[in-house]
């Protein structure tokens, strides 16, 4: 709720009498009753957002994250998600600080395993923005929009001599918004597609994507793959190779990785063996 731009109201438990009445002078009638006409649970939470719809509460959790080798990883220990990100390390046919995947190693990745209905948005740039919407189409995925980066420097000014682009200077990347059957529980519209932000060490990408994607899908667990430990943000599972080991909170989650990875090694090929 402290990241989305819109007015909120939660259900007060707290108050005994059903019948009690808000102050109409001074703060308008009450959004919700505290008793629940339907009969539903009384224990449940709900949140109506600016158009009145009502949203249940999932447990917000810190970061989690799981150090592994994303080729061999497990997905469907992890559920089914509303939000997928990733920001993969393609081999852009450039010399890079980092290890890359091949095409062929990206198109066989077991995405399809972490969304039944929801988004993906995958980050790419170079001779990627074509990979990356063959990867899309093989992983299920309807590409529906897409969101620029523009990129600027400590003074805030468009950056004109990028660090790739075989032809033209980058001063930009896209991130492709895919989708996956016929998600729901969406907020539409809340922001723009593009991105003006500074660029900070290679391959990090801007923090206001993490506010986007919280308004579009608010209280829901994420998850973004390729991430590294300053990528790790509250209400996301982050995976990647580069982080520091395994942290789990979420008891589903926690339960279905044991009893595949007992020792808690993820970068395992054959772990129950």
């Amino acid at each position: 709720m402290d990241t989305c731009k819109f007015v909120h109201y939660m259900i007060d438990e707290s108050i005994d009498e059903p019948d009690q009445k808000s102050d109409s002078e001074g703060t308008g009638k009450r959004a919700i009753d505290s008793q629940d006409k339907d009969g539903q649970d009384e224990s449940s939470r709900a949140l109506v957002v600016a158009d009145s719809a009502i949203r249940y509460e999932r447990m917000l959790y810190p970061p989690q994250y799981i150090k592994c080798d994303l080729r061999f990883f497990n997905f469907s220990v992890l559920g089914n998600f509303d939000i997928v990100m990733a920001d993969p390390p393609w081999d852009i046919h450039m010399e890079l600080p980092y290890g890359t995947l091949s095409d062929d190693e990206m198109k066989a990745l077991d995405i399809p395993s972490l969304q039944t209905d929801g988004y993906m948005f995958l980050w790419v740039t170079g001779r990627a923005m074509e990979l990356g919407r063959e990867c899309l189409s093989l992983w299920g995925y309807k590409r529906v929009d897409e969101i620029i980066w523009v990129k600027t420097n400590q003074l805030q000014r468009l950056i004109r001599t990028g660090r790739t682009g075989h032809w033209l200077n980058h001063g930009k990347e896209h991130c492709l918004v895919g989708m996956k059957g016929n998600p729901t529980r969406i907020n539409r519209g809340l922001d723009c597609d593009v991105i003006v932000a500074e660029v900070r060490e290679t391959s990090h990408k801007p923090d206001e994507i993490y506010g986007i994607l919280e308004r579009l899908a608010p209280g829901t667990l994420k998850c973004e793959l390729f991430g590294r430990q300053h990528n790790c943000q509250r209400n996301w599972i982050t995976l990647g190779n580069q982080l520091d080991g395994v942290k789990i909170l979420d008891p589903l989650i926690y339960h279905k990785f044991y009893q595949y990875y007992p020792d808690g090694n993820a970068n395992s090929k054959h772990p129950r063996l």
